[in-house]
């Protein structure tokens, strides 16, 4: 028998930031922020911004204390095995596995569908072309992965780079025309606390949340991250700080240099942005350097995703041919080329707001949710366990994680919570009648 291919650890502390921050940018706060503006309707959508970072840092304090603990390839997939073990602790995983191969390839489409309609800020396009750079892009991205992991951490950190002077230009000219009344002026009824207000600023959340995932993607890649556990903690918390900093930064500013009205309606607002700052031709020029952002994100994103069904393959809780890495450079391609090809296929189908709802409802309840009340299980279960990071003010960033969570899960439209709730149950289902069945095997042969 051959043993399943290792990883090779071979991403060093600033590259695993890297790939985290460019994840977490990506197309979102680009979408997004028009939406979010609409939701809140004037400048106190700040709070939604604010909310979702709180979230990300208590939500990444979690992720921390289990990335630290067990760094390995697949994050929440071994976390929830760990957390709830024997064969509560299957279930759980084999549920994320179940969405991932729903979600991830969503995530991903994401990207790409807002990538295509930025690019039409530059190039008109019908919504058939919009669909052909959308799909291009996929397999852009895959091709691109299609390599060792060391390659990888040089590109991020080039791309990295590209994200960080985008942002420096985005605020820097934000500040030199920076006009407080336009962005300080609030409605009468603007902090009026009615249940309208608060669902307003529910689904203003969830896009802000979307804009903040990937702050974890560091813990999918833990079988291949230096020293984990010193550098998973670091990279999640740095990460969160550095662009909880950016997106408020970026939204004052914004609202500075155009009427709340304008944004909400805009769909290239930070193009139309930089053409109201100085010209077209320079509006180009920044339509350009997003969407290098938005491939960087997808690239980033693929990357961690493919990781996971890796991981429940080699345990034996998913299709073994997911378990096999590449015969010379020791990656999961076939993992890779599955998510890939499924991301391609969403690419094509759906819209972006709907896009993002799903994602964000699909994995409130088994991922974030599921991990929070299971790190407090296993702290009073066992308390004297060795943890190499421990979260600091146990367990409030826990319970302040699962609260804010459910509070946006319950704000979001009906038809999403209903279809969240319908894929667990179908996944539940699938799992007691076929998985519990010793259906699937570990995977004994991952590098042929």
């Amino acid at each position: 028998m051959i043993a399943p291919g290792k990883l090779t650890r071979g991403l060093s502390l600033t590259q695993a930031t890297s790939l985290n921050m460019i994840y977490m940018v990506g197309i979102g706060p680009f979408v997004t922020l028009s939406i979010v503006v609409g939701a809140m309707k004037g400048p106190q959508c700040m709070l939604a911004w604010l909310l979702g970072a709180l979230l990300a840092f208590m939500d990444g304090s979690v992720w921390s204390e289990l990335g630290a603990k067990w760094p390995e390839a697949g994050g929440s997939y071994v976390f929830l095995q760990k957390l709830y073990n024997n064969k509560w602790g299957r279930l759980m995983s084999f549920l994320l596995i179940w969405q991932t191969c729903i979600q991830a390839p969503l995530v991903i489409a994401s990207g790409a569908i807002g990538f295509s309609k930025y690019l039409a800020y530059l190039i008109p396009l019908s919504n058939y072309a919009k669909q052909a750079v959308s799909g291009g892009l996929v397999l852009l991205v895959v091709a691109l992965l299609y390599r060792d992991v060391k390659s990888i951490g040089k590109i991020s950190v080039f791309l990295w780079i590209v994200t960080g002077v985008t942002f420096v230009w985005l605020l820097g000219s934000g500040i030199m025309g920076f006009d407080a009344k336009k962005a300080f002026t609030f409605s009468k009824d603007a902090f009026d606390l009615t249940p309208i207000f608060f669902v307003g600023l529910g689904q203003a959340s969830l896009q802000t949340v979307y804009s903040y995932l990937g702050y974890y993607n560091v813990c999918n890649l833990g079988g291949e991250i230096e020293n984990p556990e010193i550098n998973i903690p670091r990279s999640i918390f740095i990460s969160i700080a550095g662009i909880a900093f950016i997106y408020l930064a970026m939204q004052l500013v914004v609202l500075g240099a155009m009427p709340w009205q304008q944004i909400a309606k805009s769909d290239f607002v930070i193009s139309t942005y930089f053409e109201q700052i100085y010209n077209v031709q320079v509006a180009n020029i920044a339509t350009g350097l997003i969407l290098i952002i938005a491939a960087a994100s997808l690239f980033a994103g693929m990357l961690g995703y493919s990781r996971i069904p890796y991981a429940a393959a080699i345990d034996g809780n998913f299709f073994p041919v997911f378990g096999k890495t590449h015969p010379t450079k020791k990656f999961p391609h076939v993992s890779l080329l599955v998510i890939g090809g499924i991301a391609f296929a969403f690419s094509l189908l759906f819209k972006m707001k709907e896009v993002i709802t799903a994602i964000i409802t699909m994995r409130i309840l088994v991922q974030f949710v599921g991990q929070s009340a299971g790190v407090i299980y296993w702290h009073y279960n066992k308390p004297k366990e060795p943890r190499p990071y421990k979260m600091k003010l146990f367990p409030i960033p826990a319970i302040l994680g699962i609260i804010i969570w459910l509070f946006i899960m319950f704000t979001s439209d009906v038809k999403f919570i209903v279809g969240a709730i319908a894929i667990i149950l179908l996944g539940a289902i699938v799992y007691v009648t076929v998985v519990n069945k010793t259906f699937f095997k570990p995977a004994i042969q991952s590098n042929q």
